[in-house]
């Protein structure tokens, strides 16, 4: 008999999107009496719900729970949903996603072919708004310039990787390196991927394993949403600092360059210069990139929407590190 399959699933006001998660799951070629889905919700105020509620009445063959998660953060939906679960292999999805028919199967095969103890896909970004920055953001976190080489966004071969979307891993590594760490409010994927491979095991990449993925749907949104993965991978990097890696260290050097540049130049008329200089080199190559693509694609807005999603991208994510390295430092002399 084929391995019970506990699907898990971090959720928080999602009303927009996870109906495409739940008929992706229904979708599954995976035998439906051998799976489970667990939502670990963070007690939402829309109606998420009542969408998934719907959708239970709908589909009552189909197994689905949701738990309540009280403490609101995603390591902590993981691991209520994780401790709700049955499943001998767990699959960790998200509200924003919708895994293609043999997602499920094909992290099963991989897991049987003994490919690695943690193993993923591959993402196909999409817009999660429909208007037209939603859809230059989508592209820009899939470009190689939003993402460096983050190859699970990218076009990807299959092989060990630092770190995979989500993740399938079998129960019993839990035993071994523990459940997802509660003290990070993000990164908490790329921290656990760190704990597999130290502890010896495979990070693993599956190209055939691809789910799409509904990025940001506003500037504001995605400015929020890399803040808080800069904070936090500092955090991380405090406890793992072997693992930087130099995409992630140069938003944080772009950033402190600029406000070292627009310090000085209220002193000095060089740093005008050089900031002026590092700006318009750095939304040069922005704008190249967006006409290229705007060419590619056929779609003029990206010239302008492009730049500006990355650059958001950027400035976010080094802000959120540097923030996180002062606030870190003083808090450390305060309790010195």
């Amino acid at each position: 008999m084929q391995p019970f399959i506990s699907i898990i699933v971090p959720c928080y006001n999602e009303e927009t999107t996870i109906r495409h998660l739940l008929e992706a799951i229904l979708a599954q070629t995976y035998p439906r009496a051998q799976m489970e889905l667990i939502i670990s919700d963070g007690l939402s105020t829309d109606k998420t719900r009542e969408v998934i509620a719907e959708f239970q009445r709908e589909h009552s063959d189909l197994s689905i729970r949701v738990v309540d998660n009280t403490v609101k953060t995603i390591p902590a939906a993981l691991n209520q949903a994780i401790r709700n679960s049955r499943g001998e292999i767990i699959i960790r999805l998200d509200a924003h996603s919708a895994p293609i028919p043999e997602y499920v199967a094909r992290c099963v095969s991989a897991h049987e072919a003994g490919r690695g103890a943690n193993i993923g896909g591959v993402w196909e970004i999409r817009a999660g708004a429909n208007t037209r920055i939603a859809e230059a953001i989508a592209f820009a976190a899939a470009h190689p310039l939003g993402v460096g080489d983050a190859m699970y966004r990218l076009n990807a071969k299959e092989g060990a990787v630092d770190t995979v979307p989500f993740g399938s891993f079998r129960r019993a590594l839990l035993d071994k390196i523990g459940m997802f760490d509660e003290t990070l409010l993000a990164n908490e994927d790329y921290e656990f991927n760190t704990r597999v491979r130290e502890s010896g095991g495979k990070v693993w990449l599956d190209p055939s394993i691809r789910s799409a993925y509904f990025s940001r749907g506003t500037l504001g949104k995605l400015a929020n949403q890399y803040w808080r993965y800069g904070f936090w991978k500092f955090k991380m990097l405090k406890r793992y600092p072997h693992t930087l890696r130099w995409r992630q260290a140069l938003p944080p050097l772009f950033v402190l360059s600029l406000f070292a540049l627009l310090v000085l130049s209220l002193l000095m008329g060089l740093a005008r210069w050089l900031l002026a200089a590092q700006l318009i080199v750095y939304f040069s190559a922005l704008g190249a990139a967006g006409l290229k693509l705007a060419v590619e694609k056929r779609k003029p807005f990206l010239f302008v929407g492009l730049p500006l999603a990355v650059a958001t991208m950027h400035i976010s994510w080094g802000a959120g590190f540097l923030w996180s390295s002062m606030t870190s430092r003083f808090s450390a002399e305060q309790h010195g």
